[in-house]
């Protein structure tokens, strides 16, 4: 695939707030947006009422802390079997903005960081709570490529607050099948939004192939998801490609990843 040349652009200020700065202002209740936005700001777009992700773990596995630091077992397993991948589509492209939805609890966002040190990682989450903010602050604080973590919802793109064109790269992890159907048809259009032309957008987690799960403990997996929250489940592949194309992104990869997940790697129309 032909490289083209990146170019990052700065973050729309005026609309979202670095969430480092809100957590040291003193505040009553739990770090949220609409409470911590000047009064002069519009308010963001109405939130869809089935989006049902805040605190949410993002893999549904057991959670731990060391100091502030909030350690997820899940992470710890796919960090460098999907480090490795994005090595091998980001490695020597050019430098720019890569742009995390969901970063949970920020183990992701250090080890890409750290892998990938041309690239400027943004850490991103739905509606964070200080113990959520604190923990990807803490992973990151170290990483000079890092920039603070900002909020922001997948269902909604017109209300990201960035630029379009101005991300080399879009990842997120383990968020399709534990939200409703329209945080996925956000993420891509928000993607294809924010891609430069030929920049990627990679989505990692279990997926359904050719309408069903791939293996018998997906199978299981799938269906607890929706007992638990009939908005939930796994997402076809085919359908997710047929939802980004309407964004200008074309599935180019199909990498298998251990634990029977997927990485899917969509590019974005010259």
């Amino acid at each position: 695939m032909a490289q083209s040349s990146f170019c990052c652009h700065p973050l729309s200020r005026g609309f979202i707030q670095p969430l480092h700065a809100l957590l040291a202002r003193s505040t009553p209740s739990p770090l949220s947006l609409q409470a911590a936005h000047p009064a002069a700001v519009s308010p963001p777009p109405r939130r869809s009422k089935t989006h049902t992700m805040a605190g949410l773990p993002r893999s549904l596995d057991s959670h731990n802390t060391d100091g502030q630091r909030s350690v997820a077992a899940a992470a710890e397993r796919n960090k460098e079997a999907i480090l490795h991948v994005l090595q091998t589509h980001l490695g020597t492209a050019p430098g720019g903005l890569f742009l995390e939805v969901a970063s949970g609890t920020g183990q992701h966002c250090a080890h890409f960081a750290a892998g990938l040190p041309h690239l400027t990682f943004q850490p991103t989450e739905y509606c964070p709570d200080d113990a959520t903010l604190s923990s990807i602050v803490a992973w990151t604080r170290e990483l000079p490529n890092v920039r603070p973590p900002i909020a922001l919802d997948a269902s909604q793109p017109g209300s990201w607050g960035l630029e379009a064109a101005s991300c080399r790269a879009v990842f997120v992890a383990n968020m399709c099948h534990i939200s409703p159907w329209e945080a996925t048809t956000g993420l891509l259009a928000g993607a294809g939004h924010v891609l430069a032309p030929g920049g990627q957008l990679f989505t990692y987690g279990p997926f359904s192939v050719d309408g069903a799960p791939t293996t018998p403990s997906n199978v299981a997996f799938d269906a607890s998801l929706r007992q638990r929250n009939p908005a939930w489940g796994y997402r076809d592949v085919a359908d997710v490609a047929a939802e980004a194309a309407k964004a200008g992104l074309e599935l180019v990869h199909r990498h298998d990843m251990p634990a029977n997940n997927l990485l899917l790697v969509f590019c974005k129309k010259e």
